[in-house]
């Protein structure tokens, strides 16, 4: 836990709503700073842009970037052959190498443009969900214009807005006690943003969840996909009652029929599927009618086959992205570790905004606490851990959590105790088993799985997490 983490934990909680808002401020002039209200415009304009004025846009805009990347950014004017960097310039994608994610994870600021000085960038760390987290670099109207395209494409089609009353489930630590009788959330008033904690949600806390709903006036909800459905399972078989809810929009994890059913019963509201990555590599929204349209101005997004060569309508592939909005921390054909497919027709919303028939997404294990909290997103125990090289946790038992890690140089017993202080910190007093070991096995669809729940806890009607840990 770092110092801030250590100050905030140590606050009541009224200073925890304090500081909450403190943070927001800050928060809000990055949100909504200058360049914001342009972006918002530009998003706006090209929704409904034919599909041949796309393709001059995108093909002149691919070739600056790639462009840029040859020539300015250390990785791939160090790594890309002579000819590749000659293809950059003349925007030949397919002639460029896919990137995979560590190189990016060993050195982060190799990706950085050397002809851009950025005063104090933005930076994040991905969930990592994929092993480690991957840390990734922003200036203030990058993120502003990630937050636009997010206002018009996803809140705006679910007929809501950021301006708007909100509620947020993220794998921020809002509540630092695993023990707490409540309250479960703390307030942003600069936004009227109700942050939830992902981690104390069970049959018995979700009727204070449903109170903060009521009580802040939340007009909608954003986040982990899970941990909504997980609210939404308890309001129906409580009996809570619906808030007055226009529209939830979900992030992280892939939504299935029966998750969505349970949503909008419980929520008496839409729901709406955003399918995105922390670095903002691609971004894809559900519309109206319910189809999932990717940004092309966000970034080129290809689907592709073993061979690398791009999938025919309806034949899913491996999805690889090249941003063209994120311009300081540019990524090449970065290989998501995601499987997707093109739709076989175009949507009959009208939109010219290529579209995804599905995607093949892992829906995250759900841990559970010795109390009955469901929790989500439990990879984040790796973030800032400098001398882990890939991480899993797994649940064996209500009590046991058994981690395995694979070290980096350096990594030694105040790793372990760290690593056992954050699962505690999250689940509660339960035994926490750290494993040192080689290598972490994939599975068999050959991607990580940085969580693992090994409870019997299938529910054929609803949502039955994944076993696979590719170990067995």
């Amino acid at each position: 836990m770092g110092l801030s983490e250590r100050f905030y934990a140590g606050l009541p909680v009224w200073g925890q709503h304090a500081a909450v808002s403190a943070y927001g401020a800050w928060w809000h002039w990055v949100r909504f700073g200058p360049g914001y209200r342009e972006a918002l415009a530009g998003y706006r304009a090209r929704e409904r842009w034919s599909p041949e004025r796309w393709r001059e846009w995108t093909e002149a805009r691919l070739k600056s970037v790639l462009a840029t990347a040859a020539d300015t950014v250390p990785h791939y004017r160090d790594t890309w052959s002579a000819g590749e960097r000659e293809a950059a310039r003349q925007g030949r994608l397919e002639r460029l190498p896919l990137l995979d994610k560590e190189p990016l994870r060993a050195d982060p600021g190799a990706f950085l443009r050397q002809d851009m000085r950025v005063w104090h960038p933005l930076a994040f760390d991905t969930s990592g969900s994929t092993g480690t987290p991957v840390r990734t670099y922003w200036t203030p109207p990058e993120y502003r214009e990630a937050l636009a395209v997010r206002e018009v494409r996803s809140a705006n089609w679910a007929g809501v807005s950021f301006g708007e009353p909100r509620a947020t489930f993220s794998g921020r630590i809002v509540e630092p006690d695993p023990a707490s009788s409540g309250p479960f959330h703390r307030f942003n008033v600069v936004e009227r943003q109700v942050y939830f904690s992902a981690f104390h949600l069970g049959p018995a806390t979700a009727p204070a969840y449903v109170d903060a709903l009521r009580r802040h006036r939340v007009r909608w909800i954003t986040g982990y996909a899970v941990s909504c459905y997980l609210l939404a399972r308890h309001m129906v078989e409580r009996g809570l009652g619906t808030p007055d809810l226009r529209a939830v929009v979900t992030t992280s994890e892939k939504v299935t029929p029966a998750m969505r059913r349970v949503m909008e019963a419980g929520f008496g509201c839409p729901v709406f599927e955003e399918y995105s990555t922390v670095e903002n590599i691609v971004f894809a929204s559900e519309c109206e009618r319910g189809r999932l349209h990717v940004s092309p101005d966000v970034s080129v997004v290809e689907i592709l086959d073993a061979d690398g060569r791009p999938c025919p309508s309806g034949q899913p592939g491996e999805v690889v992205a090249t941003s063209l909005s994120r311009l300081y921390q540019p990524f090449v054909r970065f290989r998501l570790g995601d499987l997707a497919a093109w739709a076989r027709e175009p949507c009959p919303c009208g939109r010219a905004l290529p579209v995804l028939e599905g995607v093949i997404g892992r829906i995250e294990d759900v841990l559970v606490g010795p109390d009955g909290r469901e929790m989500v997103r439990f990879h984040g125990v790796f973030v800032d851990q400098p001398h882990i090289r890939e991480g899993q946790v797994i649940q064996e038992g209500l009590d046991l959590i058994r981690v395995k890690v694979v070290p980096a140089p350096g990594f030694g017993p105040d790793d372990v105790r760290d690593v056992e202080s954050r699962i505690r910190q999250r689940l509660g007093d339960v035994r926490v088993e750290v494993d040192v070991v080689d290598d972490i096995p994939r599975a068999p669809s050959g991607k990580f799985v940085a969580v693992v729940s090994r409870l019997n806890r299938s529910d054929p009607d609803a949502f039955t997490p994944s076993a696979e840990d590719g170990s067995a």
